[in-house]
C-alpha cells in the first residue's frame, strides 16, 4: 500500500470512527442535564411522572455512555496509529486537555453510579437530585475538554515553530485559541437540543403506537419544550460561529457559502448547485453574508480569489452547510409551533401527522449534528493543523490501514446494532405502565 492509500483509508476510518462517535457523544453530553431537568421539575410539581421519566432515561443512558466509552478510546488509538507526525508535532500540547477529558468522564461515571445505586434511598429527592450536578457538569465539561482539541487545530496559538518542531509551549494559551469559544458553545448547546429532540422523538413514537399515558405527554411537551429553548441557542451561537470565520478562516466560511470573489453587500447562498463554476438554482439572500460575516451589511466579506487554490476547502460542504441549517430551522419551527400550540389548546398538535414529524425530528437532529461534524472537519481542509501542518503529510504510512478498517466498521455495526437492540428490549420488556404499576404496590402510592 503506497502513501496515498495509507492517506486515503486513514481518512476514511477517522471518518467513521467520529461520525459513529458523535451520536453516542452527543447523546452522552445533552441527556445528563435532561435527566437532571426531568428529576428537578418532578420534586418541584411535586409529580412522580418526572422522577420515573429520570430514572428511565438513566437506565437507558447507561447503556450510550458504554458504547461512547468503546468509541471514544479507538479515536485516541487511531490519533496515534494513524496520525503519528501530527501527535509527535502537537501531541505535548492537546496531551492536557485530552487528560482533563478523561478526568471529566470519570468524575461524571462516578456520581452516575451512586445515582443509580441511590434510588428510593434518600426520603429527600432533593438529596438524590445534587448527586446529577456533577453528572451533568462531567458530561458537558467531557465536551468541553475534547472539542478544545479540535478548536486548537483550526486555530493553532500557544507556541513558537523552530526547524519544524513545536518549542515555547503553552497549553493554558493553546487550549484558549480563538476558536475555542464558539466551537465549545456551539458543541455543547446543539448536544443538548439533539438530545431533547431524540427524547421528545421517542415519546411521540410512544404516543403514536397506542400508549396514550400521561407519562408521554408529559414527557413530549417537556423535551420539545427544551428542544425550542436550545434550537434558539444554538442558532445565536452559530451567528457568532460565522463572525468567527469571517475573522479568523475566512477560506472555509468563503467555501461553505460558495462566495468566490472578495465583494461588499455580499449576499447569502442557499441551496443550488455549481455548474462549471456557475451557482444555478441557489435562493441568494441580499446582504446577508455581509450582516453574518459582520453585522453591517455593506461590510466587505472575502472570497475564495484571495487563496490558493492548494488551500481552499472541498466546495461540497456548501451542501452540508445547507442540510445544517435547513434542519435546525426546521426544528425550531417544528417545536415552537408545537409549544404554541399547546398553550393555545390547538388540536392539530395532537394529531398523528404533527406526532410523527416530532418522531423524524429525533433522526433529523442527528443528521444535523452529523453535517455540522462534517463541515467542521472538512472545512478544515486541506490542514490538519491549519497553516502548519497538512492532513497529507500527518498521515502513516503502514501498509495495514485498511485492514483495521474493515474491523472497526464491523465493530461499530456490532455496538450499534446491539446498543439499539439493547435498549429496545430493555424498555419493551418493563413498559411505563407496569413500573408504575410495581411503583404503586411497592409505595403503597397512587401514580397514575
Amino acid at each position: 500500500m503506497g502513501n496515498a492509500d495509507s492517506l486515503f483509508y486513514s481518512r476514511v476510518l477517522t471518518e467513521l470512527t467520529l461520525s459513529f462517535h458523535i451520536i453516542y457523544a452527543t447523546i452522552g453530553v445533552g441527556v445528563p442535564l435532561m435527566i437532571m431537568i426531568a428529576q428537578w421539575v418532578g420534586i418541584k410539581k411535586n409529580d412522580e411522572h418526572y422522577i420515573l421519566l429520570a430514572r428511565r432515561w438513566a437506565r437507558g443512558f447507561v447503556i450510550t455512555v458504554a458504547v461512547g466509552v468503546v468509541t471514544g478510546t479507538a479515536i485516541g488509538m487511531q490519533l496515534s496509529l494513524l496520525w503519528p507526525n501530527f501527535m509527535e508535532l502537537a501531541g505535548n500540547i492537546i496531551a492536557l486537555p485530552l487528560f482533563m477529558e478523561t478526568f471529566a468522564f470519570f468524575f461524571e461515571a462516578i456520581f452516575l453510579g451512586i445515582y443509580l445505586y441511590t434510588w428510593d434511598r434518600f426520603e429527600n429527592q432533593k438529596k438524590h437530585l445534587l448527586l446529577l450536578i456533577p453528572v451533568a457538569i462531567g458530561a458537558s465539561f467531557s465536551a468541553v475538554f475534547i472539542t478544545i482539541v479540535n478548536a486548537f487545530m483550526n486555530a493553532p496559538q500557544g507556541f513558537d515553530v523552530v526547524n519544524g518542531e513545536l518549542v515555547n509551549i503553552s497549553p493554558i494559551l493553546a487550549m484558549f485559541n480563538p476558536a475555542m469559544p464558539t466551537k465549545v458553545a456551539h458543541v455543547v448547546v446543539t448536544a443538548y437540543m439533539t438530545s431533547a429532540f431524540v427524547l421528545a422523538s421517542i415519546a411521540a413514537f410512544r404516543l403514536l403506537k397506542g400508549s396514550n399515558h400521561i407519562y408521554h405527554k408529559k414527557a413530549l411537551y417537556l423535551t420539545v419544550k427544551l428542544g425550542l429553548i436550545f434550537s434558539i441557542a444554538t442558532a445565536i451561537i452559530g451567528d457568532f460561529s460565522g463572525k468567527y470565520l469571517a475573522e479568523y478562516q475566512p477560506e472555509k466560511l468563503a467555501a461553505a457559502e460558495w462566495h468566490f470573489e472578495t465583494e461588499e453587500n455580499a449576499p447569502l447562498i442557499l441551496y443550488g448547485v455549481l455548474d462549471d463554476g456557475e451557482v444555478k438554482y441557489a435562493i441568494k439572500i441580499p446582504y446577508a453574508l455581509s450582516i453574518l460575516a459582520h453585522f453591517n451589511p455593506t461590510s466587505e466579506v472575502i472570497g475564495l480569489d484571495q487563496f490558493p487554490e492548494d488551500e481552499t476547502p472541498p466546495l461540497y460542504i456548501h451542501y452540508l452547510f445547507d442540510i445544517m441549517v435547513t434542519i435546525g430551522m426546521g426544528l425550531t419551527a417544528l417545536s415552537a409551533l408545537y409549544w404554541l400550540g399547546k398553550r393555545l389548546k390547538w388540536a392539530f398538535v395532537d394529531s398523528k401527522f404533527y406526532r410523527w414529524l416530532l418522531v423524524l425530528g429525533g433522526p433529523a437532529a442527528i443528521i444535523a449534528i452529523e453535517a455540522g461534524w462534517w463541515l467542521a472537519e472538512v472545512g478544515r481542509q486541506p490542514w490538519i493543523l491549519r497553516g502548519i501542518m497538512r492532513v497529507e503529510d500527518a498521515a502513516t504510512t503502514s501498509d495495514q490501514v485498511d485492514f483495521m478498517l474493515i474491523l472497526f466498521a464491523g465493530l461499530y455495526v456490532v455496538l450499534g446494532i446491539g446498543s439499539v437492540v439493547v435498549l429496545t428490549r430493555m424498555f419493551r420488556k418493563n413498559p411505563v405502565e407496569q413500573e408504575i404499576k410495581d411503583r404503586n404496590s411497592e409505595k403503597g402510592g397512587d401514580i397514575q
